[in-house]
């Protein structure tokens, strides 16, 4: 018994020193590479997240190549949250809309008419998150706007391969639309949602709904700081923030590569613009373009990028990336004029912050009503920190009630 005990005893020992060293390495790490800039919310918070979250990925990495399990898998658990719990203001479900794991959140109290609808597709750059790490974020939503949401549990990469996760999505809102009343809700109420890449999904599936000859279109679309485009990798907020943490310039073209299963060695490549063609330049360069940007947004920094060489096998492995079911900004003309209203919610202080003033740019210019929230002190990820214990961030608390005030307005 004294052996077992002096073992375990050894073992745990073993344990601390390693978790403590990887966690200095860690803060090391993050001061190294990271760059908070003043103005971004609690910033002693931010850098604990980035340490965090270093720390999961270093040890997703170990256990990894121990055989004990894939990074992947290691992060995507580390990330899922709790299973499903009671709510005494929502009935919650889990269901399958043609095969397509959901999560249904209904209010409890009765209501007098039909209720609105909402679609929301979660982020995690395509290979993370889920239904559960996004229960806090639904349940807000259905409780305070008293609509019914629906969250989508698609397919992930590199498992599932592009553009699974497009389909999925699509196959759920259809599914939703078509029975919406079977839940209550009017079927011409129906608000297609999601933040980060969940938020490029929304962009897409609202795209792909317009295009459906005698099919009602969604009422409106919410886009929280989607990725539009992969054209332009040195916009104003992609130099501005391209450290800055929770998602760097390099981490958004990794995850692009990984989902589309390039070849990670043309990485740099792409990030200088030598997989765009001309003829794709000169088409797209009226949407993409940092002319567009505001100035006020390029106060913090800004200089214009020199062209660069085209390479005609960087755009073979990466022309895929243009497809509008990837880059929505891209659609073409007849399509983005029929989107409906539009909620698009940026941050200052994330590299995808001019995909979304572009794209509100683009809709106005087509007549398509914009409601646009800016976050002056706020990071990507930051809606999901609204209420995350002594981590949590005012700013995301105050984006997730403009949202519910918006969805209270249609």
């Amino acid at each position: 018994m004294e052996l077992v005990y002096f073992l375990f005893t050894i073992a745990a020992e073993i344990l601390i020193v390693s978790f403590t060293l990887v966690a200095a390495w860690a803060i090391y790490y993050d001061l190294s590479n990271s760059e908070i800039p003043p103005g971004v919310e609690q910033p002693g918070k931010l850098r604990i997240l980035h340490c965090l979250m270093v720390i999961v990925c270093f040890l997703g990495k170990i256990f990894e190549r121990l055989g004990f399990c894939s990074e992947i898998n290691f992060i995507r658990y580390t990330q899922d949250g709790k299973s499903l719990q009671e709510d005494p203001k929502l009935f919650i479900k889990d269901l399958q809309f043609e095969e397509v794991p959901v999560r249904v959140y209904q209010p409890r109290v009765p209501s007098v008419r039909r209720r609105r609808g909402i679609i929301y597709l979660h982020g995690g750059g395509w290979m993370f998150g889920s239904i559960n790490s996004y229960d806090r974020v639904c349940r807000y939503f259905a409780r305070e706007s008293e609509s019914v949401v629906v969250s989508v549990g698609y397919r992930l990469a590199p498992e599932h391969k592009y553009p699974s996760q497009f389909r999925d999505c699509l196959t759920a809102s259809v599914h939703f639309m078509r029975t919406a009343e079977d839940y209550g809700v009017d079927s011409a109420c129906v608000i297609i949602s999601g933040d980060s890449v969940g938020g490029t999904l929304a962009a897409v599936v609202c795209q792909a709904l317009v295009s459906r000859p005698n099919f009602p279109k969604p009422l409106a679309q919410i886009l929280i700081y989607p990725g539009l485009q992969a054209i332009d990798f040195y916009l104003p907020s992609y130099q501005q923030n391209c450290a800055v943490p929770l998602l760097y310039r390099e981490h958004v073209i990794g995850c692009c590569l990984k989902y589309l299963e390039k070849d990670f060695s043309v990485l740099e490549n792409v990030m200088e613009g030598t997989h765009v063609p001309l003829d794709v330049k000169q088409k797209c360069g009226r949407w993409v373009n940092p002319d567009n940007i505001p100035e006020e947004f390029k106060a913090r920094g800004y200089k214009p990028h020199l062209p660069t060489s085209y390479s005609d096998e960087v755009y073979e492995a990466a022309k895929v990336a243009f497809e509008t079911t990837f880059s929505p900004l891209l659609a073409e003309e007849s399509i983005v004029s029929q989107l409906p209203l539009s909620y698009i919610l940026t941050c200052e202080y994330d590299v995808l912050r001019d995909d979304g003033l572009l794209y509100k740019k683009r809709l106005e210019d087509s007549g398509v009503p914009v409601t646009w929230y800016h976050v002056k002190d706020g990071f990507h990820g930051v809606i999901s920190l609204f209420d995350f214990g002594i981590l949590s961030f005012r700013s995301g608390k105050k984006a997730m009630d403009d949202i519910v005030n918006f969805l209270k307005s249609l």
